[in-house]
């Protein structure tokens, strides 16, 4: 069973991602930090990644199959940012078909522009181990320094701007196409995570007994 997350930047993808693939055993493929990772090497990638821009469709593609490639994994993935557009839903759905998989789920975070803007601009990075904190809602431990966090660039107003732009431009056209071939569900991102984990994993529960009963 693989499953697409979506949700504007904010919407707290992150930690519900983490939290059903702890419960249910899935691969986690966040695709910021994979491409943060590749842009420590790459500095046009990580110019344009600050800049707010999404990397092309073809490029991003090609990052995702060599890793997943590489591992050998096709099946029991959570993917968070991936796809961002219809191209790339049409390439990952082709390249899973290679595979003999696709796509069984789409769960989508529902929060305002107004809501994303106050959580992402008080996000604040640990320079050394990378780890993400957030000045409102996920204050960093009592021995972390917060003096010490830094604001990406990428967390700054203008850019997050131009993110959620480019997300109501894009993938709103891109659900409407995953809708074609699979179940997608709409979820309210903004309560507490408690509450939105429970919703999401009777979601879960649902479809994997949907898939379990259809392959019997």
């Amino acid at each position: 069973m693989n499953i697409v997350l979506f949700g504007p930047q904010g919407s707290g993808k992150g930690t519900q991602a983490r939290l059903l693939c702890e419960k249910y055993g899935f691969f986690y493929f966040e695709s910021g930090a994979y491409l943060r990772k590749i842009a420590e090497t790459n500095i046009d990638l990580k110019k344009s990644l600050g800049e707010g821009n999404l990397v092309p469709d073809k490029e991003m593609t090609s990052y995702l199959t060599a890793f997943f490639d590489d591992k050998n994994i096709y099946d029991d993935i959570l993917f968070d940012g991936f796809p961002r557009t219809v191209d790339q839903y049409r390439y990952l759905k082709k390249w899973l078909t290679q595979k003999q998989v696709k796509i069984n789920l789409g769960l989508v975070l529902e929060i305002s522009e107004e809501e994303t803007l106050k959580r992402l601009s008080a996000r604040r990075q640990d320079p050394v181990t990378g780890k993400i904190y957030n000045l409102i809602t996920d204050l960093p431990p009592a021995e972390i320094d917060a003096n010490t966090l830094i604001q990406r660039d990428d967390d700054k107003p203008d850019a997050i701007k131009k993110r959620l732009e480019l997300y109501h431009l894009r993938t709103e056209l891109l659900i409407k196409e995953i809708q074609k071939d699979t179940k997608v569900v709409r979820v309210n991102g903004e309560r507490s995570i408690d509450v939105i984990q429970k919703e999401l994993e009777e979601i879960m529960r649902f479809n994997i007994n949907i898939i379990k009963n259809a392959k019997n």
